[in-house]
């Protein structure tokens, strides 16, 4: 059987994880397991049921209920539509699919096809930025407008800098399990702002998942040509990931309908004051370029 976790252990310590952070969210959530041709995956739903869509993609290597917790505010007003990433931790299937081909467009399609939802907003930190990127450029129409925060997909920031900064302090975790390496890399990711608990999860990923280290396709162009939606591009001036001096141009570049670019003095990982100056302006760009659709969307 397929696995993305190192041992039967490993599984149920990040499993455990999941449901510590899902019960402290600050709202319902409703679970489903949704059937696609990429294996089952578990969603979280919440907000108004008949409010607008908002669909939110995790990042990478990362769980679910983190991610979700970083959009809290918009649960008040949309129908919150969230994903576990197929192949990445959480209760999905753990087949990889990869993400520099249609496969993610095509999973994100058939989800859409059950909830009866015909488009809508997406919100993509990091990783899951690059899947909407893919969907932008096999099945635009799906798309009324898009977040993209930190996204992969645009440009790598510096490789040298990734080595020293997280692959280095995360070989000598590997090695010593101390503390002290752990902290160093997640300080990196975060600059310095991590929530002792996400500071603990990371570490845990770390040493019981089997790591995608694939990062999504670098978008060309051409491929964005048939993609008009409004988009919305957030960066961090200190993410060692997708550094803004790297994207901003990038974006600028590729992305028909780039509306708004804003940067933040940041990591990859928002601090608590970045996060609540992320959902203003997220809220004031989805008041303003979320085109009225048809809210054909089943309950559950």
């Amino acid at each position: 059987m397929t696995t993305i976790y190192k041992s039967k252990e490993g599984k149920r310590i990040i499993t455990e994880k999941y449901e510590k952070y899902l019960d402290n969210l600050p709202f319902d959530v409703e679970r489903e397991y949704v059937d696609t041709s990429f294996g089952t995956t578990h969603i979280l739903v919440a907000g108004p049921e008949n409010a607008q869509p908002v669909i939110i993609l995790q990042g990478g290597n990362c769980i679910n209920p983190m991610t979700l917790s970083w959009f809290s505010p918009l649960a008040e007003q949309y129908r919150i539509y969230a994903p576990d990433t197929v192949g990445h931790p959480g209760f999905s299937a753990e087949k990889r699919v990869s993400a520099k081909d249609q496969s993610f467009a095509h999973w994100i399609e058939e989800l859409m096809n059950h909830y009866q939802i015909s488009k809508s907003a997406f919100i993509g930190p990091s990783y899951g930025g690059g899947i909407i990127l893919r969907l932008a450029t096999f099945i635009p129409d799906k798309i009324a407008s898009a977040i993209l925060v930190a996204p992969a997909g645009l440009k790598l920031g510096s490789k040298w800098q990734m080595i020293r900064d997280i692959l280095y302090p995360l070989i000598c975790f590997h090695i010593t399990s101390s503390n002290k390496h752990l902290q160093k890399m997640t300080n990196v990711m975060s600059d310095n702002s991590m929530k002792e608990i996400d500071v603990e999860l990371i570490g845990d990923v770390m040493k019981y998942v089997k790591l995608e280290q694939n990062m999504p396709k670098l978008t060309e162009k051409e491929e964005l040509v048939n993609y008009n939606a409004p988009t919305l591009v957030i960066a961090g001036t200190k993410d060692v990931y997708f550094p803004e001096s790297k994207i901003h141009h990038r974006a600028k570049e590729i992305i028909p309908n780039l509306v708004a670019f804003k940067s933040y003095e940041m990591g990859h990982f928002p601090s608590e004051e970045y996060l609540a100056k992320m959902n203003q302006q997220i809220e004031k760009f989805l008041e303003e370029y979320y085109e009225e659709v048809d809210i054909v969307q089943s309950s559950i």
